[in-house]
This record gives C-alpha cells, structure tokens and sequence, in this order.
C-alpha cells in the first residue's frame, strides 16, 4: 500500500517517525509524500502541550478528508496524542481514525497499517511506554534529511517537573547501550550523513538508570556507562569520516542543570567534532518558581554553572527555554529570571508561555498568572534577548565560518546553518553563491548581521556575475 505519513512535535517523535517509515518500507510498503496519492495515512502527534493536541486534532480532521474525497482507505493515529489521552474519550471524538497506537507501539506500525478493521473493531494499542523495547542498531529507517540526523541516547524520563506530561508519555527513563548508539553513528556516517545530533529527555541523566539497575544486580560493565565515555566513542567513531574537507558536526542537546557535569564540558569543549554548543534548558531563575516546578537547583547554581561553563569552554555557545506565566510568578520573580538572561547573555533562547491542563501537579498550585500577564513578559524576555543576540552576531562580521547547505530558495541564494547554529530552534545563515550543493559544507564570509540570523558569501563566489541588486535587496528584507 502506498503511505503518507505525517510527523508532528519533536525531533524525538521524528525519529519515531522515521522509524515507522522505515519498518512499512521493509513490509513492502510504498512510502509517499503528498496525502493525495496515499492510500494510507499516519498522523504522529505531540500532545505535550495543549497547543501540540489541538494542532494534532486539526490536523487529524483536515487529513481525514482524504477518506472522503481522496484515495485513503485507512487513517492511523500514533503517539503523545493517544497516549496522554488513553482514558478519555478520544476513539469516540475521532470516529474517522481506524487505529491509535500510543507512544510504547511504535513498533507495531506494520500490524496497524495492515489490520482489517470496522467502526466497531477499531485497533487500539496503549501498552505501558516503559515496556518499549528501544529501537536497537540495526534499525530500518528513513530519514527526514540526507545530511542531518537525530540520534535517542535515552527514552523516558525519572524526574517529577510539575509543569511536564513527558514520564507519563514516554516512561520512566530507559538508557540505550553504548555499543548500539556507536554502531547507529557508525551506519550513519557512512550513509553520508554530515551532522549527528544527539537526543533524549535529558541527555545528561544519560547511564544513571543503568548503573542504579546493575548496582541492584551486582552487575558489572567492561566500560563506564555514563554520558561522558558516551561521547569519546562517539568521537572516536567519527573521526574515520571526519577531515578538513568534509567535517562531522556533533551535537549534543537537551541537557540538565543538575546533571550536566563538568567532565561533559570538558569531554565537548576538547573532542573533535563536537561543536561546543551547550543547550541547557532552565525554564526559570527565582528560587520559588524552580522549586514550584520541581527543579532541584536554585539561583547561585545557576551563576556558577554557566561561569563554569565558560570557564571550561570560553568559545562555549549557550542556549536555553524559559516559561513565563508560571503559577505563583510574580513581577519580583519574572525580574530575577530577566537579570539573569541579561547577566549570561545567552547566545540563543527560546521562552514559551505556561500551559495549563487538569492532569498536570502545576495545575493545582495556587496564583496561575493571567494569560495576557504571561504573554507581556514573553514579549518582554524576547525584546531583551534580541538586543543581546544582535549583539553576540555582530561579532562574526567579516570572519569566515563553515556553513552546512540546507536549502536553495531562489537563485543565488541559499540557507544553511553554522556549527553554532541548532536546527529548527536557532537562527540561520543566508549565502550569496552559485552551484553549491544540498547537504555539503562551503566556506562563507559574514557580510551582514541580524537579531538572530547571518548573511554572507561563499568564498568562490563573485557577486558581479551571480546576484543582482535586486536579489540582494529582496534577501536582505527576508532577514529583518
């Protein structure tokens, strides 16, 4: 059957995504990518937040169209969306669906895809999430990009955020073994891929579940099972890709301020191919607000851990996600949070605003913040951030970086992003150049910088001859 299949939230749902594409392609399966042609449609979903479910909910109506007046015979619903909701009314809202597979049957994508089902016995599959097998190497996938891809180091999460659904979606936290992480980089790399980024709920609890269940077991390992001896395999296996031609960029996401440690900044700070980017989601700064969000670190931890950081690694690039609207956040506490970003200077940052939902602990506390109260501090947080980042950029100009090519828009123009530059969450560069190719790197002059983007030339490139005024106007305005 051919097979449209639709990824929403996350880039760890998109590696379930790929995943499940590449499971249906080894059944013999026709993978497509317009819903028209398919004749069976897959809607991953987040519900993370309450925004993630609607637009999940949108999305599953507009595609169920197709039943109707499409060539869909078969709509199947997998994921944060089934999972969250498992005890409510979801198979009775969404009568169009034929299956929901939650978040701990992903790999039973071929079985729903193939079931013959009415309204009456429709498929439903929500087994425990911790009782998932990890996807181990080798793996059948199909990947989103040829030169980018997202690597799990861990599924599920043991901490207890109150604002956080992700131990209820994805289990308890579950760590994979280095040998399968390692011989995934491996098949990777040599499939041509130039970027690993590498993912878990908290990648820095990377190991703790193992190493608590071997002490329980009295088992031992060859080798440390911890985050740090992680990443020198990793490095070690990319460095037979790697050279000054054709680099492998590393990268290393979604780390804690409680356990990021400084032998993982020294380990990404010294080994090659890993760029010293340092994501570090802190959600907040006032000691109150972190302890009502079940943080376990406070404000002077904070200080000292990204003055170690820099300490560490003084070209260290620094991200982090903030929440504003948090209940019980008052201006005196949304003030600590705004001199601490003003006192880092964060290089990138993205601040959401808080979202409620009845199954959440935060749900129950006391003085939730007025909705437009959180939006105004959002804007706030960000017109600061905008002044700093803008700043930060305007260090790059006229120095040359290398830049791995994304995206071709128009002629002579391109987008791609510089090791310091996460996908889907930082800014961009934009390239003045010709005949450059998709996934491969170019070496490129900063001419022009922005609040949160670049702009500059491929060294090969001669702008007499490939860009017109024009052009270079309209690319100028896309960037502001």
């Amino acid at each position: 059957m051919k097979i449209f299949l639709e990824s929403l939230g996350c880039c760890r749902n998109q590696i379930d995504s790929e995943v499940m594409l590449g499971r249906l392609a080894c059944a013999n399966h026709e993978i497509c990518y317009e819903p028209s042609e398919a004749e069976v449609i897959i809607v991953n979903t987040c519900g993370f937040i309450a925004s993630a479910s609607a637009e999940a909910i949108d999305t599953i109506l507009e595609l169920a169209q197709y039943k109707k007046d499409g060539l869909c015979r078969r709509l199947v619903v997998t994921g944060c969306l089934p999972e969250r909701f498992r005890n409510d009314t979801l198979t009775e809202a969404l009568p169009e669906v034929d299956a929901f597979l939650g978040t701990g049957a992903c790999g039973d994508i071929v079985k729903a895809v193939e079931h013959k089902c009415s309204l009456d016995s429709r498929l439903v599959l929500l087994p425990e999430p911790s009782s998932r097998e990890f996807q181990g190497y080798p793996l059948p996938r199909i990947l989103t990009l040829n030169h980018s891809a997202y690597i799990k180091i861990s599924e599920g999460c043991n901490r207890k955020c109150t604002y956080c659904i992700i131990p209820k979606l994805r289990g308890k936290q579950r760590s994979r073994s280095i040998e399968d992480i390692v011989s995934e980089t491996n098949h990777l790399l040599q499939h041509g891929v130039k970027e690993l980024i590498f993912v878990g709920e908290n990648t820095t609890d990377y190991g703790i579940d193992t190493i608590l269940s071997a002490n329980l077991n009295k088992k031992e390992f060859k080798s440390p099972v911890n985050l740090a001896n992680l990443l020198e395999q990793i490095s070690i296996c990319a460095d037979k890709y790697a050279d000054i031609n054709r680099p492998i960029w590393l990268r290393l996401l979604y780390t804690h301020p409680s356990s990021i440690t400084n032998e993982v900044v020294e380990r990404i700070s010294y080994l090659d191919n890993f760029c010293t980017y340092f994501d570090v989601p802190i959600q907040h700064a006032s000691p109150k607000i972190l302890k009502l969000m079940g943080r376990d670190y406070d404000l002077d931890h904070l200080y000292r851990l990204f003055e170690s950081i820099k300490n560490i690694a003084p070209d260290a690039i620094l991200r982090t996600t903030l929440i504003t609207g948090f209940p019980g956040e008052t201006d005196k506490d949304f003030k600590t949070m705004l001199k601490f970003i003003e006192d880092i200077k964060f290089d990138h940052l993205g601040v959401f605003t808080y979202s409620d939902s009845e199954d959440l602990l935060s749900h129950r506390l006391k003085g939730h913040v007025l909705k437009e109260v959180a939006e105004e501090r959002l804007d706030i947080i960000m017109a600061t951030q905008s002044q700093i980042s803008e700043k930060i950029n305007k260090k790059y100009m006229d120095q040359t970086v290398k830049v791995l090519i994304e995206e071709n828009p128009d002629d002579g123009i391109y987008l791609g992003r510089t090791g310091f530059q996460a996908p889907e969450v930082d800014g961009i560069t934009f390239i003045y150049g010709s005949a450059l190719e998709i996934g491969t790197f170019a070496d490129v002059k900063i001419t022009e910088t922005y609040e949160y983007d670049l702009a500059g030339e491929d060294l090969n490139y001669d702008p007499a001859v490939q860009l017109g005024s024009t052009n270079r106007a309209k690319f100028s305005s896309t960037s502001k």
